[in-house]
Order: C-alpha cells, then sequence, then structure tokens
C-alpha cells in the first residue's frame, strides 16, 4: 500500500494542469510559421482563445455543479477501487466551496486522492499558481496541426508545448470552437514526469457549453506506474446551473439563470 500510495498521491500531480484551463488569461502570440491556410493564422486563433477566455472569465460570477470521481488501480499488490460525489460552488473571482454528497470503496483513495485533487484545484485557483498554469505564450508554444472536420463545430487542432519542462503544465493537442473560440478538447500528456514511479500518464479532457460559458465536461487521466499497475481517474462534470453572469462582451446584460441550466451527466 505504501509504494502505491505514494506513486498514486505524486500522479495526482499531473492531472493538476487541466483542471485551470477554463481561467486561461493573458496575451497570446505565435512563435511557429504560418502555414499560409485561407483560415485564421495558428496566432489569429489563440489571441481570439485567450480573449474570449478572459471576457468569459470576468462575465461569469457564480454558478454550481455537481461531479462524479471514480479511480481504479489495477496492479501490485492488490485493486484499488474508490467514487466520490461532489457538489462544487462557484463564486468570482476565486472561490470554491466542495461538499460531498457521498463517497464509497477505499478510504485511503478517498482521503489522499480524492480530497487532495479538491484542495489542489483550489490552490490552483490564486496568483503565481494561476499565472504559472495558464494557455498562452509565456507557458507554451502553438502550432497549428490542421483542420479536423470531424469534430464538429471545433475544427482548429493545435499543438501545445511547455516552454519548460514542468509537472503543472502539459504538451500535447487541444482542439479550439471556431464560433466562440474556447477549447473544446484537451489530449495530453505532463511537461514533466511528475514521479518516479509513473512512465507514462495520459489526460483526455473535454468541455461543454453551459449557456454562453465553456466548462468540464469529463476527465480521465491514465498512468502506467514503472512496477506495471495501472491508475485510471475518472470525472465527470454536470448539473451545472449559472446563478449569476453577464454576457460576454456585454457586461450590463443579465444572462437569465433559468435558461443556463443543463446536465452533462448521463
Amino acid at each position: 500500500m505504501t509504494i502505491v500510495g505514494v506513486g498514486n498521491l505524486l500522479w495526482v500531480l499531473a492531472f493538476i494542469a487541466v483542471m485551470v484551463l477554463p481561467a486561461n488569461r493573458g496575451v497570446a502570440e505565435d512563435t511557429q510559421k504560418e502555414s499560409g491556410k485561407t483560415g485564421p493564422t495558428v496566432s489569429q486563433v489563440v489571441d481570439r482563445l485567450v480573449g474570449k477566455n478572459a471576457q468569459r472569465a470576468i462575465a461569469l460570477k457564480r454558478y454550481r455543479s455537481r461531479r462524479s470521481y471514480r479511480l481504479d488501480y489495477k496492479g501490485f499488490p492488490s485493486d484499488l477501487h474508490a467514487e466520490m460525489i461532489v457538489d462544487m460552488n462557484y463564486k468570482a473571482p476565486a472561490t470554491k466551496e466542495f461538499t460531498v454528497v457521498s463517497e464509497g470503496g477505499s478510504k485511503w483513495i478517498i482521503h489522499h486522492i480524492f480530497k487532495r485533487l479538491l484542495e489542489s484545484e483550489l490552490e490552483a485557483l490564486h496568483g503565481e499558481n494561476l499565472e504559472h498554469t495558464a494557455l498562452n505564450s509565456r507557458n507554451y508554444n502553438f502550432t497549428m496541426l490542421g483542420d479536423d472536420g470531424e469534430t464538429q463545430g471545433c475544427p482548429y487542432v493545435l499543438g501545445v508545448q511547455p516552454k519548460a519542462p514542468d509537472k503543472f503544465l502539459y504538451r500535447g493537442r487541444i482542439w479550439v470552437n471556431a464560433k466562440d473560440y474556447a477549447v473544446c478538447r484537451v489530449e495530453a500528456e505532463p511537461a514533466k514526469n511528475p514521479s518516479f514511479w509513473i512512465t507514462k500518464t495520459e489526460i483526455d479532457h473535454t468541455y461543454s457549453k453551459i449557456g454562453a460559458f465553456w466548462l468540464p465536461a469529463s476527465n480521465q487521466s491514465v498512468s502506467a506506474l514503472r512496477w506495471g499497475g495501472r491508475a485510471t481517474l475518472t470525472i465527470q462534470y454536470g448539473d451545472y446551473k449559472i446563478l449569476e453572469a453577464d454576457a460576454p462582451n456585454q457586461t450590463d446584460e443579465k444572462v437569465s439563470p433559468a435558461s443556463s441550466t443543463r446536465s452533462t451527466t448521463n
């Protein structure tokens, strides 16, 4: 249990990078050559993405949602499983309150993995942590990988490479919505291996549009451990309700809470 515990606890750090994506801020610019295609250039996509994210972050005042956490570990010395359901209330600019609705399975995972995830999410909201993980040109280089016609509404696929090998940053690719210039999906791995006990971590994170805002829909993080074990963390986000918000670009126009309620859980 001790080796598994240490490996899983450090593996959690690899997940933190994607927790703060909805709060990206800053001025982004491309450091690569343009492809010459007729659509927007990579620098234009990134500039619009960062600008729109900042507008949405300012406009979104309060919302709540429900999440389900599930972790399955297969390997030495024994298989482990845990689940937890949490209600989350957000208040701008940087307040989140979590209420545990139910929990089951391994108490060790619940208290040392799930609770640590919640604590890390709170830490990521503030000051240097927010700036350090922002998806902008201070932290990343961007390349245009092409248009993905199979991803409806999110055709711009960008490669992201961190400028420094840091376990709180990631490398991979993101899909960007053509209308709202919001991140729809992230496929990535940590820029730096967060632990000797981990050989590889793959992260797949998706977003859904809730009213005028793009918020997390699902996350699956799979880590292969050095002694042959495999840990899969799955988070489903849903039951969103926007409690208070301005319309992005029109801060004097209120968004109706009744029209901004949607569930993304099945």
